[in-house]
């Protein structure tokens, strides 16, 4: 990506290195147009920036990692499924008179292994996120997952899904066409499936939109990627009444790669390239692929009944605690 258009959205905790970046280009041109030698000036803001760049990226808080996982120009379904596919179809409607363009899907090959794909998808710019619904899925978008996941499973073609998503379409419009059944039968029906399924978290994974195709034999999540019951800015304005407290509603939720997988609730974690998945994102689909890959290989070595039944066991064991009585 060229300074330009990564300075176009730059994120705040960027700005330092940036402006160091800025500073080497800087001299580098100078010293080409002046012909001068200055590589061990240069060498040691390298050397600095690199520093820099670790230091920075390695002690994101959540609320940092939220504002990577909202990227604009973050990789989305689209993307790594023509990255890493072999062939790809997408497939549209409900069969009931809607196809949301927040939720995509088709069949495709995987390693040369005949696969269902589909995820959320949001936009890259203002027109196309208000024509996607910003990746909030209407009622007959999940109809339409449904859809998918049952040619699936009847054709025995294990079942990837990609959650990046606020949450499900919020609108009134929504509830009175069965948003929250349309998300419980989902639930219910993926349980049930004899077909491998994998679930990847590659950006904001929000309430029960991204549970309403989140339930899976694995689920792997990318290592800037946010899952929650809820967003922070909800979080804070229902705990405070002020939405202003997001950062620290992000703490509390415990969103990030790191905090579900030591509740159990992702399987794997996904290193990104330096700076996110939007910095490389040829790189991070060869990642995703690969992990993809090497579960899918292992899940299909299973009976149905055994994936079945570790996939139920998997989301019965979460949410488990321990209560301590007090010593008197």
């Amino acid at each position: 990506m060229s300074t330009t258009k990564h300075q176009t959205f730059l994120l705040d905790f960027e700005k330092p290195l940036c402006e160091l970046e800025s500073r080497i280009e800087q001299i580098r041109e100078l010293a080409t147009e002046n012909h001068v030698d200055v590589s061990d000036q240069i060498h040691q803001l390298e050397s600095k920036a690199v520093q820099l760049r670790k230091e920075i990226y390695s002690t994101l808080t959540p609320a940092q990692r939220l504002q990577l996982a909202r990227h604009p120009r973050r990789p989305s379904t689209l993307d790594y499924i023509q990255a890493m596919s072999d062939e790809w179809f997408e497939l549209h409607g409900d069969r009931v008179g809607s196809d949301d363009p927040a939720l995509i899907g088709g069949v495709g090959r995987l390693a040369g292994r005949p696969v269902v794909m589909l995820g959320h998808q949001k936009g890259r710019d203002t027109k196309d996120n208000v024509a996607r619904n910003f990746g909030m899925a209407a009622p007959g978008g999940y109809r339409k997952a449904l859809r998918l996941m049952e040619h699936a499973n009847q054709f025995d073609m294990p079942i990837l899904t990609f959650i990046d998503t606020p949450g499900a379409w919020p609108a009134v419009e929504a509830e009175s066409q069965g948003q929250g059944e349309a998300i419980a039968y989902n639930l219910r029906q993926m349980f049930s499936f004899d077909v491998p399924i994998i679930c990847t978290v590659i950006g904001e994974g929000g309430s029960g939109g991204a549970l309403g195709i989140g339930v899976g034999d694995r689920v792997l999540m990318f290592e800037h990627a946010v899952y929650t019951v809820a967003t922070p800015e909800a979080c804070a304005a229902i705990l405070w009444k002020d939405s202003s407290k997001a950062g620290q509603a992000a703490a509390a939720l415990k969103i990030t790669s790191w905090d579900l997988k030591d509740l159990g609730i992702a399987d794997q974690l996904l290193s990104e390239p330096l700076r996110g998945a939007h910095a490389d994102p040829l790189g991070a689909a060869a990642i995703l692929k690969e992990a993809l890959t090497t579960h899918l290989e292992e899940l299909s070595g299973m009976l149905p009944k055994q994936r079945r039944d570790l996939r139920y066991q998997k989301f019965r064991n979460m949410g488990k605690f321990q209560e301590v009585s007090s010593l008197a």
